[in-house]
């Protein structure tokens, strides 16, 4: 058998009640959402209880799906499976930080609640709107990009799926070029136009909070989304990076099946990468975990 990797989700699939089950099942994950809501009061009855509304808020989003993503982790290893490396996606990578040991579980979560304030600020004072793109290539998608002022491929997903940060201007007219390509896009409903120079203030704020902030060497191998690499040199950099950079997650995971990895599981909220996974490689296991049934459904 290959290596096991733990993948943390992103916000997008946030909803009511999530973690819920696994807070009540298991001890572990119930930790988790203590030392949020020690920090954060009321984050545990966000994520349990919040409105649609409430959990769409960048703001909220970011420390209820880091929680959620943590919790899950932790389930993970309570019940004995050890992962060989970790990546996040976007938000996801500041709770495989935490997993890591690079930080301390609260100091990521305190981490993610200013990631997501300053984000949501950056979004506030520069207005954009996002697109998923598929049944193209990410070179066609650069392409029309290019022919777009403030127009950006900011998460590359897989051979077949692009998503771009636009204006509000140009959303409509960019979709109408991608369909006049043979691609299909789809607008997201996201508060921001993230990992890209919309998010430069974002990233500004972040890097001179974790001014005061010590990072440990990883314990466990932890892929960047800025480089797609392992994490080396200047922690702090690589996640200030990642706020207004593009998140290249199809890479990560073909780097690590390079390194050995022919096991994933995805902790957190919803299945979104587990599907992108299993697009890049359809050889490779890919499992998810949000619930305890899904803990007793994971095959190694």
């Amino acid at each position: 058998m290959g290596k096991i990797a733990l993948v943390f989700s992103g916000q997008g699939a946030q909803y009511s009640g999530m973690g819920k089950e696994l807070y009540e099942a298991s001890s572990a994950a119930k930790a988790i959402y203590d030392m949020a809501d020690s920090v954060r009061n009321g984050t545990s009855s966000q994520c349990f209880e919040g409105t649609s509304e409430e959990l769409c808020k960048t703001v909220n989003t970011q420390p209820c799906v880091f929680t959620a993503d943590l919790a899950a982790a932790y389930a993970v290893t309570e019940k004995g499976i050890k992962p060989d490396c970790v990546a996040g996606f976007s938000l996801g990578e500041i709770a495989a930080l935490a997993f890591s040991k690079m930080l301390s579980d609260e100091e990521a979560f305190k981490l993610v609640c200013k990631r997501g304030e300053l984000m949501d600020k950056a979004a506030a004072e520069n207005p954009g709107a996002m697109a998923a793109v598929m049944k193209i290539t990410p070179e066609q998608v650069e392409e029309i990009c290019s022919r777009f002022d403030k127009t950006y491929p900011v998460n590359y997903n897989s051979p077949a799926q692009t998503v771009v940060a636009t204006t509000s201007e140009n959303a409509e007219a960019f979709c109408e070029a991608v369909k006049n390509e043979g691609g299909r896009a789809k607008l997201l409903a996201v508060s921001g136009a993230f990992h890209s120079p919309f998010m430069a203030e974002a990233a500004k704020g972040l890097g001179e909070y974790m001014e005061n902030i010590n990072f440990s060497d990883p314990e466990i191998q932890i892929y960047s989304d800025f480089t797609a690499q392992p994490y080396s040199g200047d922690y702090k950099a690589l996640v200030k990076a990642q706020v207004e950079n593009p998140v290249k997650w199809q890479t990560i995971v073909e780097n690590m099946i390079n390194d050995g990895v022919d096991t994933f599981i995805e902790v957190g909220v919803g299945k979104t990468l587990t599907g992108l996974i299993k697009r890049i490689n359809s050889d490779v296991k890919a499992f998810k975990v949000e619930n305890p049934s899904d803990l007793e459904s994971i095959d190694l």
